[in-house]
């Protein structure tokens, strides 16, 4: 009789999870509160089996649908991270705006933290707003990526907008940084230098401040260049200590 009714839980359970669920909820909370939660020896396996086939469906349907998304969303744009942004899904969800005007962070209060948070992804875990660049695995940050560098920079300054204008985390910015000086360097994105007017007084000596470099004084042989140096009389105990040093180094007066 036992081993029926767990056939018959088992099956009960793969074919309607949710309902059978439901039900034994109720069951044991009426049976909680009538006092009778001492359950027979026939209806307790069956319970035990229909919670752990309803927990390891959900976790295996959860982890499946979990690993196909994880699976096919990243690696889409990972080889070539620049075509995402010419991609119907990109303009679909963007338009022409930069991935960060829309975003606004999740604060408590009406003031907005100074500072952005550290990472939005710890391990496993997402927090519950993340910035504008972890939110969307489609968007890698790359050296080559310059469509994507160029909404991080002004173009009127050539500087990086502050983190606390975008909303991008401390370690997709360090990132940013990093792809930018990298981009100009290559030459993929134009560094605006400050404009400096060329005066041929400056690179002339001709100027009031240069003077020509007088000539050598004339010495005789033997002769100092500074008097003052012959009468240095060096420590004797220093350069006993010196010479005892670098003994295996100097030459012999032979």
């Amino acid at each position: 009789m036992a081993a029926s009714l767990q056939r018959i839980g088992i099956v009960i359970c793969r074919t309607f999870p949710v309902i059978l669920q439901r039900t034994i909820q109720t069951q044991v909370g009426w049976l909680k509160r009538i006092g009778h939660w001492k359950l027979t020896s026939s209806v307790a396996p069956v319970l035990r089996l229909n919670f752990r086939a309803l927990s390891s469906s959900s976790a295996s349907s959860s982890s499946s649908a979990d690993d196909t998304d994880s699976a096919e969303t990243p690696s889409r744009y990972s080889d070539r991270p620049w075509e995402y942004l010419e991609s119907e899904e990109y303009i679909e969800r963007y338009g022409s705006k930069p991935v960060w005007s829309n975003y606004r962070r999740n604060h408590k209060g009406a003031i907005p933290p100074q500072k952005t948070r550290k990472t939005c992804i710890r391990g496993d875990k997402i927090c519950g707003n993340p910035c504008p660049i972890c939110r969307d695995p489609n968007i890698i940050v790359h050296y080559k990526n310059v469509n994507l560098l160029q909404q991080f920079v002004s173009p009127e300054t050539g500087f990086v907008y502050d983190p606390t204008r975008t909303g991008v985390c401390m370690k997709q910015q360090k990132l940013l940084n990093k792809a930018i000086e990298t981009a100009r360097d290559c030459g993929l994105i134009s560094a605006q230098l400050p404009h400096v007017d060329y005066t041929k007084e400056d690179y002339s000596n001709t100027h009031g401040a240069v003077a020509s470099t007088p000539s050598p004084i004339p010495l005789n042989s033997g002769e100092l260049w500074y008097p003052w140096y012959g009468s240095i009389k060096p420590d004797e105990r220093e350069l006993a200590r010196v010479k005892r040093i670098y003994k295996d180094y100097l030459k012999s007066d032979v």
